[in-house]
C-alpha cells in the first residue's frame, strides 16, 4: 500500500468551506475531504488559516499489531515526548480504549514522557481503514497577533481571508513574487509577510500608505509599498491580488474597476481578484479567464459576500 506523507487536519466555520476548499486546491491540487486530507506536498499549518495540524507520517498500517511493530522497529529514543490520539471521522474507537493505545505507543518509545512541555509531539489516529503513526506539527496561531495592528478598516478583509488570497495567488510557492493592488493598510501583505512571501503593495491613496507601511513595521517585516496609481507600475509579477474597492471609502465606478483590472493584466498573467459584485465581464476583457472561483459570505452578514475570481491570461 502507498501512503502519502503527510496528514492534513483542517478546521473551519460553514461559510469559509468553499474558500478552504479553494485555497486546498491551490496548496495541495485537490480538495480536503472530511476536513483531513493527505498529500506529499510539505505545508507548515500556520501558512493557513485553516490547517490546523499535519501529520508527518512515520508508519501505518491497515493492521493496529502491526503498526506497534513497525513503530518498535523505528528504535525511536527521545526524551519528554508526548503522545497525542487524533479523532477522526468514522473512528469508533472508545475512549477507555484510546488511552491504552496511547499507552501501546508510549511503551514502543524509549524516553521519559512529559505531557506537558513536550520537546516532540508523536500522534495516532485512524482513519480510511488505515492505522498512522507519526509528528504532530500543530498551527501555533502566531499570526493572531495581526488582529491588534495600529491601522484598520471596518471593512478590511478578515485575516483568514487574507492568508487564502497569499496562498491561492502563490500556489504556496514562497519563491514567487507578488504584487498587492489596492494594498489598504497592509492586511494581505502582514500575511504574506508572516509566511514568508516575496510581496510588494501599492495604493492610489497616500495615507493608507503610510499606514500600511507603519502596520508592517509594527510587527518588524519588510517590503515595499508604492504611493503610486497601478497604470504606473511597470515591474512585472508572477502574480497579482486585486481586492477591488466596494464603494465604501471610495468612489471608484465600474470603469475605475475595469482600468485597475486591466493596468494590473499588463505586469502579470495569474490575477486573484476580490469583489463584492459579478465582474466577469470585465475579466474577460481584459484577456483573461476565470480558472477558479468561490465566494464567501460575512459571519452574520448573509446578504454580503465576496466574490473571489482566479483568473490566468488568454493566450
Amino acid at each position: 500500500m502507498q501512503l502519502k506523507n503527510y496528514l492534513y487536519s483542517f478546521s473551519y466555520a460553514n461559510t469559509e468551506s468553499d474558500l478552504c476548499k479553494l485555497e486546498s486546491r491551490s496548496i495541495f491540487n485537490k480538495e480536503e475531504k472530511n476536513k483531513l486530507l493527505f498529500s506529499d506536498i510539505k505545508a507548515e499549518p500556520s501558512l493557513s488559516a485553516f490547517i490546523k495540524s499535519r501529520l508527518d507520517i512515520i508508519s501505518f498500517s491497515e493492521d493496529y499489531s502491526t503498526l506497534i511493530k513497525k513503530i518498535k522497529k523505528e528504535s525511536i529514543c527521545i526524551e519528554g515526548f508526548k503522545v497525542e490520539y487524533l479523532v477522526f471521522d468514522r473512528d469508533t474507537t472508545e475512549y477507555p480504549e484510546r488511552l491504552k493505545k496511547l499507552k501501546d505507543i508510549g511503551f514502543s518509545i524509549e524516553g521519559t514522557p512529559d505531557y506537558y512541555n513536550p520537546t516532540i509531539t508523536y500522534a495516532l489516529c485512524y482513519y480510511e481503514d488505515i492505522w498512522c503513526f507519526g509528528v504532530l506539527i500543530k498551527d501555533s496561531f502566531a499570526w493572531h497577533k495581526h488582529k491588534q495592528k495600529p491601522y484598520s478598516y471596518s471593512n478590511s478583509i478578515s485575516i483568514s481571508v487574507a492568508k487564502a488570497l497569499v496562498n491561492i495567488a502563490a500556489k504556496a510557492n514562497k519563491e514567487k513574487k507578488l504584487l498587492d493592488v489596492c494594498c489598504g493598510v497592509g492586511t494581505i501583505m502582514l500575511e504574506a509577510c508572516f509566511a514568508g512571501n516575496n510581496i510588494e503593495g501599492c495604493d492610489i491613496n497616500e495615507k493608507v500608505c503610510k499606514n500600511a507601511r507603519e502596520n508592517l513595521s509594527h510587527f518588524n517585516y519588510t517590503a515595499t509599498i508604492y504611493h503610486s496609481d497601478i497604470k504606473d507600475i511597470s515591474k512585472r509579477y508572477e502574480a497579482a491580488i486585486i481586492d477591488l474597492p466596494y464603494n465604501l471609502f471610495s468612489s471608484a465606478t465600474e470603469n475605475d474597476i475595469l482600468n485597475i483590472i486591466e493596468s494590473t493584466a499588463e505586469i502579470t498573467d495569474r490575477l486573484v481578484i476580490v469583489s463584492a459584485s459579478d465582474i466577469r465581464n470585465l475579466i474577460s476583457n481584459a484577456g483573461f479567464r476565470i480558472s477558479d472561483y468561490c465566494s464567501v459570505s460575512k459571519s452574520g452578514k448573509r446578504y454580503f459576500a465576496r466574490k473571489i475570481w482566479v483568473c490566468e491570461k488568454i493566450r
